[in-house]
């Protein structure tokens, strides 16, 4: 067989292979926090709070909806009557963060590629237990030496914020 008649059955075969597969589902992008958003459960500004924010982009809207703490972005994923079509879910990136006071405007990153710390002495934004988020390991772990706590992904941090929900 001539290279060129391999190198057309090889195309071809990509291209079957590709037929059926679903795309990529596409991730909307963040949204920089402005100035008037307001959180979900509180109805109070974020910039009145500290520590980390979340934000959840639906598919059935156009603006994301906004937390004054993770925890609150995690209850609103577990509650049965919230809306269920989310298109992202993101959480401040601490290890970006300009201070615990001021989390950052655009220092998003997706909640589940994030590491967290929970059971530290610091405190969300509403008062309460907190688990803090951060793009990088590293950044956790100075973290952990500072405010003390443990590292754990995603799934594990959702369940220690339900825990600290249910002991309340």
């Amino acid at each position: 067989m001539n290279v060129l008649i391999k190198a057309a059955i090889v195309v071809g075969l990509s291209v079957l292979a590709g037929c059926g597969k679903e795309e990529a589902a596409v991730v909307p992008p963040p949204v920089a926090t402005a100035p008037d958003a307001t959180g979900r459960y509180c109805g109070m500004l974020l910039a009145e709070h500290a520590g980390p924010k979340g934000q959840i982009l639906l598919k059935s809207g156009s603006d994301p909806v906004w937390f004054t703490s993770v925890r609150d972005t995690f209850t609103f994923l577990a509650l049965p009557e919230e809306p269920k079509d989310v298109a992202a879910v993101y959480v401040s990136d601490m290890g970006k963060a300009p201070s615990w006071e001021k989390p950052g405007d655009q220092n998003w990153i997706l909640a589940g590629k994030a590491v967290y710390v929970v059971e530290s002495d610091q405190a969300g934004g509403m008062g309460g237990a907190e688990a803090v988020p951060f793009g990088e390991e590293s950044a956790a772990q100075t973290f952990v030496g500072q405010h003390g706590g443990r590292i754990v992904p995603f799934d594990d941090a959702k369940k220690a914020m339900a825990k600290e929900g249910s002991q309340q």
